[in-house]
């Protein structure tokens, strides 16, 4: 019997981001970080509200890439590579993963500049499935954590911790 083509599960993004809490320097050198990295002009992140941080409503606190398309099993190898091949269960919520890298030079092909100094960034992977188009799914056609884990096992050379 052939697989249900519909129920295949895929990468649909990832987001990177890097949070720095304020403008400045600080920020422009994690742009360039995500730059380097991916080669795409990251976005800025801004306040909500005049608390986030002490910083006024509006302002810039951070910068975030997103990644699309046939690159994303790419990149998603060398982050794997940085973490080790080691992730926990509890990174994993429906069809949605996450976790961090403590600094940027752990992802391959990555160089130390001492000029931009050592962030760490989060790596935010959704998953999707044909026919993925709005927020009305049916349950079984939704994307469970069981599921995620078993994509990732069986795609990428990953131990769950």
């Amino acid at each position: 019997m052939t697989e249900n083509k519909m129920r295949e599960v895929k990468i649909e993004k990832i987001v990177l981001n890097i949070g720095t809490g304020e403008p400045g320097e600080k920020l422009e050198h994690a742009k360039t970080i995500l730059e380097r990295i991916t080669n795409k002009k990251p976005v800025y992140c801004k306040t909500r509200k005049r608390t986030t941080f002490g910083v006024a409503k509006g302002r810039d606190i951070g910068v975030a890439v997103t990644i699309r398309g046939e690159k994303t099993k790419k990149f998603l190898t060398r982050f794997f590579k940085a973490k080790e091949g080691i992730l926990n269960k509890r990174c994993f919520s429906g069809r949605t993963f996450s976790f961090g890298i403590s600094e940027y030079i752990e992802i391959p092909g990555t160089e130390y500049d001492p000029k931009i100094g050592i962030f760490g960034l989060d790596v935010c992977v959704t998953l999707k499935r044909p026919g993925f188009t709005g927020n009305k799914i049916g349950k079984k056609h939704q994307i469970s954590s069981e599921e995620s884990v078993n994509f990732i096992k069986e795609n990428f050379e990953i131990e769950l911790v």
